[in-house]
């Protein structure tokens, strides 16, 4: 029997499993969510955040101005490694699921980020209440952790997010 001669079914009416993040009653407190692929941040990616941002810091667009600084070269721009941070949990965590973020609380930058550090991303859910207001979701503080290539803590961000409950049919 060949490949050809295999029946296979019509893709349009197989049962669909979509990506999605995790519902309210899934999110565990005391779990570490571990978050895949990590990131890259390249040198060109960091001008162009900070550009588009407005922050035209030298430390982060002169290379010059770099060599010249604390660390020698050109550093990230925070607000970009907050930003991948953030952006590395969404496809496991809340794509789909987040009703709103409502807040950050405390951010922290440990360690420097350079051009060409890969970025890994891990979170933690500090707490979970369901909403008094609205019985459709949940509130949950997540604290987001970015490790470098060496395992370095380079940023720590906690974040208040409204989160979908799951539907009835789920």
């Amino acid at each position: 029997m060949s490949d050809d001669d295999v029946q296979r079914p019509d893709p349009m009416t197989l049962p669909v499993v979509a990506q999605r993040g995790l519902y309210y009653e899934e999110l565990q407190e005391g779990v570490r969510y571990v978050h895949a692929p990590g990131k890259t941040v390249e040198d060109a990616e960091n001008g162009i955040f900070s550009m588009l941002t407005m922050n035209p810091a030298a430390l982060h667009l002169d290379a010059v101005a770099g060599a010249e600084g604390e660390y020698g070269r050109r550093l990230v721009n925070s607000m970009l490694t907050l930003s991948t941070l953030v952006g590395l949990a969404v496809g496991h965590i809340t794509l789909g699921t987040t009703v709103a973020n409502l807040g950050f609380g405390r951010i922290t930058f440990p360690a420097p980020v350079f051009g060409g550090d890969t970025l890994f991303a891990s979170t933690v859910v500090l707490s979970k209440r369901e909403s008094r207001s609205r019985p459709e979701v949940g509130v949950v503080v997540l604290e987001h952790t970015a490790r470098n290539q060496d395992g370095v803590v380079v940023a720590v961000a906690e974040r208040s997010a409204m989160m979908r409950r799951a539907p009835a049919d789920a």
